[in-house]
C-alpha cells in the first residue's frame, strides 16, 4: 500500500484548496471556510498516495513557498474553468432580465454574494441541479487524479497556447449566453417592433408603459418554454467539463 508523504500531501492540498476556493458549489457565501479546508484535506489524503512525489525538492523555504504558490495557481485556474459555465448562465439570465424589464427585481446570489436577476438565479440553480444529478462531481475527482499525469507537482509551464485557450473560453461566455437568451431576444424584438408601429399609428399611446407588460409575459413564456433546450445545452457543456479540465492541464504541462 502506498505511503502518505506529508510534503506531497501538502502540495496536493494546496492545489485542491485553490480549486475549491473558486469552484461554483463550494465558493458560495453560505459554505463555511472550515468545510472547504476539511474537504480539501480529505481529498488530498485520498489522492496524494497515487501522486508522484516532487522529483527535485527545493532546498530553501522560499523555494517551497514558491512551489506551493504555483500549485495554488493551478487549482485556481482549474476552478475558474469549472466556473465559466455558471458565468454563462448568469450572463444569459442578465440578458433575459434586461430585455423583459425584470432587472429591477433583483435578489441575492449565493455564488457572487451580490444582487442577481431572477432568470439568472433560475439558470444558476438549474446548472447546480444538473451538475449533481449527473454525478459529475465523481468524474471531476477522476479528472483531478489524471491531471497529475500531465501537470505533476512543480511541472507547470505557462505557454502561449494556454493563454489562447483561456481567451477563447472567455469569449464563449458571451456567445453561448446570447445563444441561450436568443429566443427571448427575438420575441421581445418583435413586441417592440409591433408597439413601435402602433406608436406611429396612435401617437397618444404611451408605448413604453403599454409594451412593458407584454414584454414580461411574452418573454417569460418563451423563457419557460425554452428551458428544456437550455437544460440540454447546459448538460452537454457539463459532460465536456472533465475533458476541458484535462485539455487545460495538457497545456499547463506543455504537451
Amino acid at each position: 500500500m502506498p505511503q502518505l508523504d506529508f510534503l506531497t500531501w501538502l502540495m496536493v492540498f494546496a492545489r485542491l484548496s485553490g480549486l475549491l476556493a473558486v469552484f461554483p458549489l463550494f465558493s458560495m457565501a453560505n459554505v463555511p471556510v472550515r468545510v472547504r479546508i476539511g474537504l480539501g484535506a480529505l481529498m488530498a489524503f485520498l489522492l496524494s498516495p497515487a501522486v508522484v512525489p516532487v522529483k527535485s525538492p527545493p532546498a530553501s523555504l522560499m523555494g517551497w513557498i514558491g512551489l506551493m504558490a504555483a500549485e495554488i495557481g493551478v487549482g485556481l485556474l482549474l476552478g475558474y474553468v469549472c466556473r465559466l459555465l455558471f458565468y454563462i448562465l448568469e450572463f444569459a439570465g442578465s440578458v433575459v432580465a434586461t430585455e423583459t424589464g425584470l432587472n429591477l427585481a433583483a435578489a441575492f446570489s449565493s455564488l457572487s454574494s451580490a444582487r442577481s436577476d431572477a432568470p439568472g438565479l433560475m439558470l444558476f440553480n438549474l446548472g447546480m441541479v444538473l451538475f449533481m444529478a449527473c454525478d459529475l462531481h465523481h468524474w471531476l475527482l477522476v479528472a483531478l487524479h489524471r491531471i497529475y499525469q500531465w501537470v505533476p507537482i512543480g511541472g507547470v509551464r505557462l505557454q502561449e497556447p494556454l493563454l489562447t485557450e483561456l481567451v477563447e473560453r472567455v469569449g464563449q461566455v458571451f456567445l453561448v449566453g446570447l445563444l441561450m437568451a436568443a429566443p427571448v431576444l427575438a420575441v421581445v424584438f418583435l413586441i417592440n417592433l409591433l408597439f413601435a408601429v402602433l406608436g406611429r399609428a396612435v401617437p397618444q399611446m404611451n408605448v413604453f408603459a403599454e409594451s412593458l407588460s407584454f414584454r414580461i409575459v411574452g418573454g417569460m413564456a418563451v423563457f419557460g418554454l425554452s428551458l428544456h433546450l437550455v437544460a440540454q445545452h447546459v448538460l452537454n457543456y457539463l459532460r465536456r467539463l472533465p475533458e476541458d479540465l484535462m485539455r487545460v492541464a495538457q497545456l499547463l504541462g506543455g504537451s
